[in-house]
């Protein structure tokens, strides 16, 4: 299938839904875009002295290349700062789109793909899961690499990401009301995953 199919997957830090997108992705043989490193990529380049505006606009593949950098605590949160930017989400979305349609097929993961970025996506995921589990998820993460933290300034980061995400005033994460909910607190990723490829493959096996 050359045509363009679309998969919108959303939710909260920390739920799964990396995971389960570039599985999808790979499963189905689609493009897949994890739009919270272009934000984080934004929010880095702001805490290096450049206009975020200015950054968002000139966002080349270059500035998604240092992963470590950008999946780091404070890359996370210069994202979510920059990202209640009117600006700065308009500036993104022409890229977000036009990948959504690319020949193929493509797998877009973050806060608002399903609601704003493509909201005529074939396929709407809405991935989440506790604050708690969530908290606990990343702050093992964290500690793999050797952060120093704890578990309570995680969870503490958690919440305040999750309403800063929720509450500003231009594309607020939220499920479209057409979204298949994937609450990932009690479930392994396998089943988590399974999850969503059964869910997409009922719509693209259909064409």
């Amino acid at each position: 299938m050359s045509e363009p199919f679309t998969v919108a997957i959303d939710g909260p830090a920390a739920a799964g839904k990396g995971t389960i997108s570039r599985a999808v992705a790979e499963h189905f043989g689609f493009a897949h875009l994890d739009t919270g490193l272009l934000y984080r990529a934004v929010g880095v380049r702001m805490l290096d002295g450049t206009d975020p505006v200015a950054a968002a606009q000139a966002l080349s593949r270059e500035d998604l290349a240092d992963e470590d950098r950008l999946r780091g605590a404070e890359a996370a949160q210069a994202a979510s700062k920059v990202a209640v930017m009117p600006e700065v989400r308009a500036a993104l979305v022409d890229f977000q789109r036009a990948f959504a349609r690319r020949a193929g097929g493509a797998v877009l993961d973050g806060r608002d793909i399903g609601t704003v970025i493509c909201p005529q996506a074939e396929v709407k995921l809405f991935v989440t899961a506790s604050a708690e589990v969530r908290a606990r998820r990343r702050y093992l993460e964290l500690r793999a690499k050797g952060a120093e933290t704890t578990e309570d300034e995680v969870l503490a980061d958690v919440i305040a990401r999750d309403e800063r995400d929720s509450e500003r005033a231009t594309a607020p994460m939220r499920a479209a009301e057409d979204a298949l909910r994937i609450d990932t607190s009690h479930l392994s990723v396998r089943e988590a995953v399974e999850t969503a490829i059964r869910h997409v493959g009922k719509t693209y096996n259909r064409d």
